[in-house]
This record gives C-alpha cells, sequence and structure tokens, in this order.
C-alpha cells in the first residue's frame, strides 16, 4: 500500500485534534479503496494547553498517528518544515488542525493529483466571510502588492492547505533556509500546481491564533523573503530626496543674493529637514530588515528543537 503522510501543525488546538482526526477518518475508506492509508503526523509548536496529551490518547487508539512536540514555540513555518521532514508518504498534505482546511476535500484533491498528473494541488478560499473587513481587505492588499514586487507569483487566496508529490516535497526540503515564507517557497520550487476553491470556513473551536500584527509580520517576511524591490525603492527616494535638496540649494542662493534675507523660510527648512531625516530613517529601516534576515541565516541555528517524538 501507498502512504498519505497527512502534516497538522497545531499550537494551542486541542480541542481541536480529535475533531480533525474524526474528520479525516471520514476520508479514510476512499483512500482504502485506491490502496492509499493515512500516516497523520501532529506537529505540537510549544503548546500550552493539552494539545500533546490529546494527540497522545490518538497515538494510544491509532499507531497511524504520530507526534512531534518542540521545546517551545517556534512558529508555523518551523512546524510545517519539522513535518516535511518527519513525513515519510507517497504523498504529503498540509492542513491547519482549525478545521478550515477541510479534509473532505482530500478525494477531490488526490483525483486531481492523478488525473491531471501534477505534482501539488493547492485550495484557496474564494470568499473571506466571517473575517473582520479590515483584515480581509490587507489581505488582498498583500497579494496584489507582493506579486507586483516579487518574480514569484503568490495566488490570492491560497492556503497552506495542499497535497503533494514526493518530489514536490523534496523540491520544497531543498530549501532550507531560516526565514522561511511557505507560500512563496510552494510557488518558488516550479512544478505544476492545480487550484481547487472553496467558501471560507470559520473555525468550529477555538480562537484563531493570528492577530493583525502577526499577519503584518508574516506580510513582510513574504516580501522580504521573495523580493529585493523594498531596497530598490530606498535607493529611489535616495536619488529624488538628493535632487530636491541640489534644487533647494540653488533656490536659496539665488533668493539670498535677490532678496538679501538669510532668515526667512526657517520655519519650511526645519519641515524639509525633518521629511529627509524620517525618509532617511525609513531607508535604513528596510536595509536594516535585510540585514536582519541574512545575520539570522549565517548564525545556522536550527529551525526547531524537538522537545518529545511519538
Amino acid at each position: 500500500m501507498k502512504t498519505l503522510s497527512v502534516i497538522i501543525p497545531c499550537y494551542n488546538e486541542g480541542e481541536n485534534v480529535r475533531d480533525l482526526y474524526n474528520e479525516l477518518m471520514k476520508q479514510a475508506p476512499f483512500f482504502s479503496e485506491h490502496d492509499i492509508q493515512f500516516e497523520i503526523i501532529y506537529v505540537d509548536d510549544g503548546s500550552s494547553d493539552d494539545t500533546v496529551s490529546e494527540v497522545r490518547k490518538l497515538a494510544a487508539e491509532d499507531a497511524h498517528v504520530h507526534l512531534l512536540s518542540f521545546s517551545r514555540n517556534f512558529g508555523k513555518e518551523a512546524a510545517i518544515y519539522a513535518g516535511l521532514r518527519r513525513a515519510s508518504g507517497d504523498y504529503t498534505a498540509l492542513m491547519d488542525c482549525d478545521l478550515q482546511d477541510p479534509p473532505s476535500l482530500l478525494p477531490e484533491m488526490y483525483e486531481t493529483l492523478i488525473r491531471e498528473k501534477c505534482d501539488s494541488v493547492g485550495t484557496r478560499r474564494v470568499s473571506r466571510k466571517g473575517e473582520p473587513p479590515i483584515r480581509s481587505f490587507f489581505a488582498r492588499r498583500f497579494y496584489h502588492l507582493i506579486n507586483l514586487m516579487s518574480k514569484t507569483e503568490i495566488v490570492d487566496g491560497a492556503r497552506d492547505y495542499r497535497l503533494m508529490t514526493k518530489r514536490f516535497v523534496d523540491a520544497v526540503l531543498s530549501l532550507a533556509e531560516y526565514n522561511r515564507f511557505s507560500k512563496g517557497i510552494f510557488s518558488w520550487v516550479g512544478f505544476e500546481t492545480k487550484w481547487l476553491e472553496y467558501e471560507n470556513i470559520e473555525r468550529r473551536k477555538g480562537e484563531t491564533k493570528w492577530s493583525f500584527w502577526k499577519l503584518f509580520a508574516y506580510a513582510v517576511e513574504g516580501i522580504i523573503g521573495f523580493s529585493t524591490a523594498p531596497l530598490s525603492f530606498a535607493a529611489f527616494l535616495g536619488v529624488i530626496f538628493c535632487i530636491l535638496a541640489l534644487i533647494l540649494i540653488i533656490v536659496t542662493i539665488v533668493r539670498k543674493i535677490v532678496f538679501g534675507d538669510p532668515t526667512s523660510g526657517w520655519p519650511s527648512l526645519v519641515c524639509i529637514i525633518s521629511l529627509i531625516s524620517g525618509v532617511q530613517l525609513f531607508c535604513m529601516g528596510i536595509i536594516g530588515q535585510y540585514l536582519a534576515k541574512t545575520y539570522m541565516e549565517v548564525k545556522h541555528r536550527p529551525m526547531f528543537i524537538i522537545k518529545d517524538e511519538l
């Protein structure tokens, strides 16, 4: 029999662990008909609730359930990478634990993978029903912005939920960078990907762990990881303000010669200096972000530390 590895990153999802398992088991008969068995890998990202104990209960009942538990919270990207490294299946599925990625799509994803002879079947939401309007607005603007700035296309509404072949997973794992943005990596490695669309599903239990500012930081991570356009933008601003400064110097000299008034215009001068200083600090901040990412890469620290494995 072939094996389908299902990777499930978890962070304080104790109340959803069993519900997701039950939903996955409803799809088991379909895969059994195709001589495919499940391997379910829960990756605990340093949860502080009963996530680990709930997974242990499942593992005691079903030998196909596995657990990777981090020593602390390393982030979802680290959990995804750890799960992909641990997966041994002929096919690998990645999904969230909050049931917003419906397991009922797995049979259709598998059939699409086989029928279209592709290496990856991704999913994207066609609506953001249930999300705060301001969050939906900025999410759409992020996809628009990153596709303008990066050569790596990222589909609007794309989820991490996808089904992949072994060679696709191996290609993703070959990118062992510390600062990871999986949506971009999945696109960058190439191969043919088919997309399935579905309506947004609200989480069944618990609350989202992604605040607005966490999502904002994640978006910045994606832009910096897959585009150098911000650096070009900073350089462009520098050239523009150098030209403006030269024009202002000429205007100041002419004004002094014609009117002989050295003190007039100091309020506007203060405003201009403040503006230019602000732009300089902004550009230095952009460069600092790239330097920070480079600094973390050259340290070669592990992306995660396993505390327990079952």
